[in-house]
């Protein structure tokens, strides 16, 4: 089938549903100029950090607990090489496709914010965002455009704990309160389950798609890359997310352009 064939399909699924499940990974969020979660790496890769750490070490919850100077260190760095992204044009048409449609949510592992500013208010930022601080010692929280000004590492004006940023570092649980979000809307029902820009390697990342495919629920792959759920999906387009989307909204809205 070609790729045309199937952007008309999968544009009749999305047209036809009213409950839709987009799952989006750090694929979405590269035509913002963000790296992929491997290009994060890329900024310490094949190398350990001044400290003579893996990246994954500095980056853990242990260490946050231990010595949060060293973990804001490298968060702050990539929070830096991040900063100015602007949501893309996936981003504003999944957005544009919740306004028109209540029943569309968003399930993403992606810490950049970017759903959030193009509009998705149905929204499931598993890992948590990097623009929601709070205190690791007491309740209060905070909101940040970005790091610049912060002192690292940022203390709490409440108690004068060490402040850090919302998101799952490595070695950390899951948010309870997503992962019940997430189980009560396949509870609910979808019609649709669409994964965009992600390797599917987590369970509860690739776990919709199963659920579709067990159901009978269609299911659609937008990743120009293979993916642990490649082979289940009932449409896959080997395309990225901001060539994709803006295709499938034109056979939505042949009479309604959205501006790149």
């Amino acid at each position: 089938m070609s790729d045309n064939q199937t952007l008309d399909r999968v544009a009749r699924l999305i047209g036809d549903a009213r409950r839709i499940l987009f799952i989006t990974g750090a694929g979405i969020s590269a035509d913002s100029g963000l790296p992929t979660y491997r290009g994060i790496g890329g900024l310490y890769h094949e190398r350990l950090t001044d400290e003579g750490l893996m990246i994954e070490e500095a980056l853990s919850g242990e260490m946050m607990q231990r010595r949060p100077d060293i973990s804001w260190k490298y968060i702050a760095q990539i929070e830096a090489n991040c900063r100015g992204a602007q949501p893309n044009i996936a981003h504003r048409i999944i957005a544009a496709l919740e306004h028109e449609k209540p029943g569309v949510w968003v399930l993403t592992q992606n810490v950049d914010g970017l759903h959030h500013d193009a509009g998705s208010r149905h929204l499931i930022e598993i890992h948590g965002t990097v623009h929601h601080l709070r205190c690791m010692d007491c309740s209060h929280q905070r909101s940040v455009k970005d790091y610049a000004g912060l002192q690292l590492p940022p203390a709490c004006p409440k108690c004068g704990g060490v402040l850090r940023p919302d998101v799952v570092l490595f070695g950390e649980m899951l948010p309870e309160a997503g992962l019940n979000r997430l189980e009560t809307l396949i509870a609910h029902g979808l019609d649709l389950v669409v994964s965009i820009g992600t390797t599917s390697v987590f369970p509860y990342i690739a776990g919709p798609v199963w659920w579709a495919r067990e159901v009978g629920v269609p299911s659609v792959e937008i990743n120009p890359g293979d993916t642990e759920v490649s082979e289940i999906v009932t449409h896959r387009l080997r395309l990225g997310a901001a060539e994709a989307m803006p295709e499938l909204w034109r056979r939505l809205h042949p009479e309604l352009p959205l501006e790149d």
